[in-house]
């Protein structure tokens, strides 16, 4: 008997990370040491009282059962966090929504959302759930190109009319992943105006809301007179806290959006284990030192790891925001065949920016998931591996 994957997911290319992985194992099993700069999972650890809290309510029995939905102390966190760092006033009743991180909602939401025939607007490069959960749910997707010539941000008025008259959602991340470019709050109130004359619910995915450096600001599209009309935000304690394993985020915004995603997830899941909900509640209501601290940590490593490529010439972007660099590799090359000799020869491993769309192409990204001067060793395997290619860099 042949038994075939639907056409949803034949249409889905195998993972990228996958191959990555495999590519990183091979390297492994021949002995080499492997610097793994692919995969954006935090190396820290969550603070010592978000681990005191999940190790407390863990050790009650009466903690283990179903917990349905998230409790509602979790939604007053969410609600106080984002008054707090971005100045956003949220209804926790009718305007948040836990999920089991904010990929999962991410996926959830286009199928909760999108018909068969519905256009979504998809940043390209982007991260892969974007594309991958219009496919899932039967939409169609419409690339639109981040440039460096344009600032990473899509020109709305290339659009053309016949897609938004068949556009249903846009799908936006800033600070983004795989391209760590911000927005501007102008920017911010160009997308609430165009969603609003073409009907467009705007998604904004801002799981790297707390890895903004250089003193820039933290500007949450939900913060932008009108958002909340038009849109939603996701955001995640993955990468804020630390706590990545944990499955755990939100989404906050039009209360409509809130609610119809509400009744998807009543129908497909069971709640988050209560002693992480109380964990996360914990992180989101701490007074955020913690966060300034890892700020810190991680703009050194950018420092480490920038300034050791520019020092064999490589002038590589300095990232504002995230924990990725991306970086437009050196000319004559590929992404992939690049990404993939340097697994081999030096066993440090990145993610080609093909992976990510067509107009990754041409850049790699670069996780800073390892301590500084892991970084720094990184950065001199790289330099000595584009010493033997007399290539213009």
């Amino acid at each position: 008997m042949n038994i075939y994957g639907s056409e949803k997911i034949r249409k889905m290319t195998s993972s990228i990370f996958q191959e990555v992985v495999d590519r990183k194992q091979a390297v492994l099993m021949n002995g080499k040491d492997v610097i793994d700069l692919s995969i954006g999972s935090p190396d820290f650890g969550p603070p010592s009282f978000v681990m005191e809290e999940l190790a407390r309510y863990s050790m009650d029995p009466g903690r283990y059962g179903y917990t349905l939905k998230g409790i509602s102390e979790f939604n007053e966190a969410v609600t106080y966090f984002y008054k707090q760092r971005y100045s956003v006033e949220l209804d926790e009743k009718s305007e948040v929504l836990q999920l089991m991180g904010s990929q999962d909602g991410l996926a959830h939401l286009a199928t909760a959302i999108i018909d068969p025939g519905d256009y979504v607007l998809v940043p390209d490069p982007g991260y892969p759930i974007y594309e991958a959960s219009v496919t899932i749910a039967g939409g169609t997707i419409y690339p639109m190109p981040l440039l460096e010539k344009n600032k990473f941000l899509p020109q709305l008025d290339e659009i053309p009319l016949e897609i938004l008259e068949k556009t249903k959602m846009m799908i936006l991340s800033y600070p983004g992943n795989p391209v760590t470019a911000l927005a501007d709050r102008s920017f911010f109130a160009q997308v609430v105006e165009f969603a609003k004359v073409h009907n467009i619910l705007i998604v904004h995915d801002f799981a790297y809301s707390e890895l903004i450096y250089d003193g820039n600001p933290q500007i949450s599209f939900l913060s932008v007179p009108g958002a909340k009309d038009v849109g939603v935000e996701f955001n995640s304690l993955s990468k804020t806290f630390n706590m990545a394993g944990c499955r755990i985020g939100y989404v906050a915004g039009n209360s409509q959006v809130i609610s119809i995603l509400a009744s998807f997830k009543s129908h497909i899941d069971y709640g988050i284990f209560y002693p992480i909900q109380k964990a996360a509640i914990a992180a989101l209501t701490s007074d955020y030192s913690f966060l300034k601290d890892q700020l810190k940590q991680y703009e050194a490593r950018r420092d480490a790891l920038v300034s050791g490529f520019r020092s064999s010439g490589w002038q590589v972007a300095n990232s504002p925001a995230t924990m990725f660099v991306w970086a437009k590799i050196p000319a004559g090359w590929k992404s992939r065949d690049f990404a993939f000799k340097l697994i081999d020869e030096e066993g440090i491993v990145v993610v080609p920016g093909d992976a990510f769309g067509k107009q990754g192409e041409g850049y790699v990204r670069i996780a800073m998931v390892q301590p500084p001067e892991r970084l720094i060793e990184a950065s001199q395997r790289v330099n000595k591996f584009l010493s033997g290619f007399p290539v213009g860099i």
